[in-house]
């Protein structure tokens, strides 16, 4: 089995159900897209994630996450290019067929989808989701990327949602980072607390100790 606790013992699953690539909040939306081109984009930003996590993840090497990509790019290089293309025949189209005006509606396409998958809050999570599914193309037969993206995009977009770790709760306690008072009617002239202007001293906070000095 893979590793599995680069962050946390147990991590929150985060599987989906499969996606055609039209349904809100999974792709940038392609008004009038035949279905071939929501396809094509469904590819086209399943790669702008692993990319993005290529560039974000390598913080944690057991990741793999650049070099994912990297044979990614080279395994699926074919259906990658092909769904490049159909996209910017998708953004021809629909600019009056101005190539000019298409390149650059593509472009900004492609800058947000890029940006949808950045995060910071959720790093964690998206780093060690992608990095799982870019272990998971490189078994994929060529051409059938489509298909990883179909299976496995509402789980990278699930991952942009901060969670920490499931199997240990962890509490954190108000009175542990409270710190002493420190107004100089507290103290007098030896550094000594003065319970009679301001009671009992607050610290330590209950529960902790001193030690022997």
């Amino acid at each position: 089995m893979p590793a599995s606790a680069q962050f946390y013992v147990k991590s929150r699953d985060l599987a989906g159900a499969p996606v055609q690539g039209d349904e809100p909040g999974i792709t940038q939306p392609l008004p009038g897209a035949t279905p071939a081109e929501v396809r094509a984009g469904l590819v086209w930003t399943m790669r702008a994630a692993l990319n993005l996590a290529a560039l974000q993840c390598d913080f944690q090497p057991t990741l793999t996450t650049v070099a994912n990509y990297n044979a990614v790019l080279r395994d699926h290089k074919a259906e990658l290019g092909a769904s490049w293309e159909t996209l910017g025949k998708y953004f021809t189209r629909v600019n009056g067929k101005s190539k000019r005006v298409g390149d650059a509606a593509l472009e900004h396409y492609q800058t947000q989808t890029w940006s949808s998958f950045s995060t910071v809050a959720a790093q964690f999570t998206f780093c060690q989701t992608a990095s799982s599914i870019g272990r998971d193309a490189l078994f994929t037969p060529r051409g059938k990327f489509a298909a990883l993206a179909e299976e496995r995009m509402r789980e990278i977009r699930n991952s942009l949602t901060p969670w920490g770790e499931q199997a240990l709760l962890r509490y954190v306690y108000a009175d542990r980072s409270a710190l002493p008072r420190f107004d100089p009617i507290c103290w007098n002239k030896k550094g000594e607390w003065v319970t009679k202007k301001c009671g009992a001293q607050n610290w330590p906070p209950a529960g902790t100790g001193m030690a022997a000095r």
